[in-house]
């Protein structure tokens, strides 16, 4: 094993890589990217919310959330308020058929999910990870 194997970045990338690649094959085949389904899981999340704390969410630039959303909006799943409702930024919402799409897609993520942590002990990986990301916030 080569030293850069070794490293616990190179291992949390490698396990991100390979999640994407358990699930998209099967998001696909209900016509969304992953990234639209992170979208998607962000709008269920956070009613109404702006594009940018979507980009935030779903940690992606605003110029990248916007193809996404213009991906989502043209196919009913999503639209974007013609008119913001507090500020400037215009409230993005879940259409009906977004919240049942995503109800599918979400079955697809949580058995990716557990075939992905199968063995490890319930909330120690959960426990380790954020204290990870918590240590570098």
């Amino acid at each position: 094993m080569s030293q850069i194997e070794q490293r616990i970045g190179y291992l949390v990338k490698q396990v991100a890589h390979a999640f994407r690649r358990a699930s998209e094959p099967r998001l696909r085949e209900l016509g969304l990217s992953m990234a639209q389904y992170a979208v998607l899981r962000a709008l269920a999340d956070v009613p109404e919310a702006p594009a940018a704390e979507l980009a935030r969410r779903t940690f992606v630039t605003r110029q990248s959330l916007r193809d996404v959303l213009a991906g989502l909006t043209a196919a009913g799943l999503a639209s974007v308020a013609s008119e913001p409702t507090t500020g400037r930024a215009l409230p993005v919402r879940l259409t009906d058929e977004g919240r049942v799409l995503l109800e599918r897609a979400e079955r697809i993520v949580l058995d990716v999910d557990e075939r992905m942590i199968a063995g490890v002990p319930t909330g120690e990986l959960e426990r380790l990870l954020k204290a990870c990301a918590k240590n570098l916030a």
